[in-house]
């Protein structure tokens, strides 16, 4: 059996003898009260239930709190460990079997709010088709969609979940990827349209070839790394065994003082009974798990909760360029025309003549000329020689577009060579125009860096990347960041990264490919986009390529932190009122059992907040 099956299956067992153990608890306690109702029975009979629980639950959640200590943690659940024992040594078995149903109808209900909060979470799980409609020449047939293999022609219907990613072959219609993107609008699906895994079915049926098996879909990977940060669930107490720390000491304290001054070693056990910090226990793993499903919702998938603690302290950000704050894919951004030559009219010709071309610049040519509304005119004829170049005739005029390398430059008048790519249109043999490419920013990047010093506490910002300077210092000038780093490798940008966060606090943005040590070094790496980043060093993974994204994970994080320290300050405060009260002799340990109990309950509906989406998680 692999492990992580194992540590699931301990895991349900373990929330199952929680919740055994907390109805055993509430049912030996329900027993006690009526037999002591009952006039004729013994007074042995009436605590014999309680005694029951005391052996059945109190042993082993004292085994759980020594075995902690042990290992040298102060866990926050030391206090009802000694609350218990304290209970049994001063005959008290009611008191104590209330502390066994607090500390295990505790675990049970983390359970239960953790199962609420992560609905999302859930949803995605469930969502997913376990039948693909497999299209043959004999006719439909439904296979099971772990069968699916790339090739497969499958059938999408009206309003069901695409098995696969793959691309459309038949049909015209949208899908709904907003599960998978964020986006709150449908996509237009055509013939050589790519389709996602997960993704919602318009009103069209369309035929689908499988791109890759259900195994490696982009669902598969969202569902794997969810069920990795599902696997990370022992670390959510860190925060709250951090409180512990301070707030242990201090209740011991006040519970020896009451004792030690009023000689009644019950008040001693009713203030431990009140101190025993359940707020700490619950309130901030349900936070936790609140902003994992919150994020899940948006796209973005945490694999290691502290990147939620971590992320809105960060006061350095560095960024990676391409991918990050580029679609990282050259855009068309000037036409230097030669003498006798528009502009546009030199991108006409080239567009058309790049109709016929596989060069990396053909697409960016294509898209300029779409953009600005060219209309393209006939091409008689065209040819594309390696190394040399594309040339045609159009209109009867002889076009060529090449690299400055594959010409003559000294049979013509050439701009200066710029930053970035470039390509030359020549004419019947004279210069017509330099197009020039450039990495083009995302439109949301430069007011998304801008606003980070303002409204987040951003101190500094830095750009690294291994493309050359000029190119680098480009963009930098498009998005307004002063300082860069070129020409970069991973090593290097490794060593910045560790520089930087010896200094404060760093944000790390990649886009996983080469940025894994960079991104494990960081206080925070986030990797930007799928594929080889679901297995990447990344504390949590934006799946659609967009800095937007990281505008909402940071206000998801931050509002977590305040929610959960919220819950538990607002929770250990209320506790230090009753242990005050109980000091001095004014809650009996029943009574103060009870208002923790009512305690704890607050704590956990404010920490439930986090999983409610706000009205705005971007604020540029």
């Amino acid at each position: 059996m692999p492990a992580d099956e194992r540590a699931a299956r301990m895991k349900t067992k373990r929330v199952s003898r929680e919740t055994v153990i907390a109805a055993a608890a509430a049912a030996g306690i329900a027993i006690h009260l009526l037999l002591r109702l009952a006039p004729a029975a013994p007074g042995w009979a009436g605590a014999a239930p309680l005694y029951a629980v005391l052996l059945a639950g109190g042993i082993p959640s004292l085994w759980a709190v020594a075995r902690r200590l042990l290992e040298g943690e102060l866990g926050a659940d030391l206090l009802a460990g000694i609350a218990i024992l304290t209970a049994v040594l001063m005959r008290e078995p009611l008191v104590g079997a209330i502390l066994v149903l607090m500390l295990s109808g505790g675990g049970a209900l983390e359970h239960f709010a953790s199962r609420r909060a992560s609905f999302a979470l859930d949803a995605l799980a469930k969502r997913m088709p376990t039948i693909a409609h497999l299209k043959r020449v004999s006719g439909m047939a439904d296979v099971e969609v772990g069968r699916v293999v790339p090739g497969d022609v499958l059938v999408v219907f009206p309003h069901e979940v695409c098995p696969v990613d793959g691309v459309v072959s038949e049909g015209r219609g949208t899908m709904d990827e907003s599960y998978l993107t964020g986006e709150p609008f449908e996509m237009s699906k055509i013939p050589g349209s790519s389709v996602l895994s997960g993704a919602v079915n318009g009103e069209r049926a369309l035929t689908v070839i499988a791109g890759k098996p259900a195994a490696d879909s982009r669902y598969a990977g969202i569902m794997r790394v969810m069920e990795d940060s599902e696997r990370n669930r022992p670390r959510l107490r860190r925060l709250g065994d951090r409180l512990a720390a301070g707030y242990i000491p201090l209740a011991l304290f006040i519970a020896g003082a009451s004792w030690f001054f009023s000689h009644d070693p019950v008040r001693f056990l009713a203030v431990l009974v009140v101190a025993t910090p359940c707020p700490l226990l619950i309130a901030i793993p349900v936070a936790v798990i609140g902003a994992i499903s919150l994020a899940a919702s948006r796209g973005i998938i945490i694999k290691n909760p502290a990147v939620l603690e971590q992320i809105a302290l960060c006061r350095t950000v560095v960024l990676d360029k391409t991918g990050t704050l580029t679609a990282g894919k050259p855009s068309l951004t000037e036409i230097v025309p030669g003498p006798g030559f528009e502009p546009g009219e030199a991108l006409r010709l080239a567009a058309a003549l790049e109709q016929y071309s596989r060069h990396p610049l053909a697409a960016p040519i294509l898209r300029a000329a779409t953009e600005r509304g060219l209309g393209l005119p006939s091409v008689e004829e065209a040819g594309e020689t390696p190394g040399v170049g594309l040339s045609g005739r159009i209109a009867g005029r002889a076009v060529q577009v090449a690299g400055r390398k594959s010409v003559d430059q000294g049979k013509h008048r050439l701009p200066a060579p710029s930053s970035g790519l470039e390509c030359l249109v020549f004419v019947d043999g004279a210069f017509a125009a330099a197009l020039r490419f450039h990495d083009a920013p995302h439109p949301e990047s430069r007011p998304f860096l801008s606003h980070l010093p303002v409204l987040h506490g951003v101190e500094k910002i830095k750009l690294v990347s291994g493309d050359r300077e000029s190119e680098v210092r480009y963009l930098a000038d498009m998005v307004g960041v002063r300082e860069i780093a070129a020409e970069r490798s991973p090593e290097q940008k490794l060593a910045i990264v560790r520089e930087e966060t010896k200094n404060a606090r760093t944000l790390f943005v990649g886009d996983g490919i080469n940025d894994a040590p960079a991104l494990a070094a960081a206080t925070v790496g986030i990797a930007i986009g799928p594929g080889d980043v679901v297995s990447q060093a990344a504390g949590a993974v934006i799946m659609t390529p967009s800095i937007s994204k990281l505008d909402e994970l940071i206000h998801i994080g931050g509002r977590m932190r305040a929610i959960a320290l919220q819950s538990a300050g607002g929770g250990m405060a209320l506790s230090l009122a009753g242990m005050v009260l109980a000091a001095l002799g004014l809650l009996t340990p029943v009574e103060g059992a009870v208002v923790q109990e009512v305690i704890d309950l607050a704590a956990i509906i404010n920490a439930l907040r986090v999983a409610a989406a706000p009205g705005k998680l971007v604020d540029f």
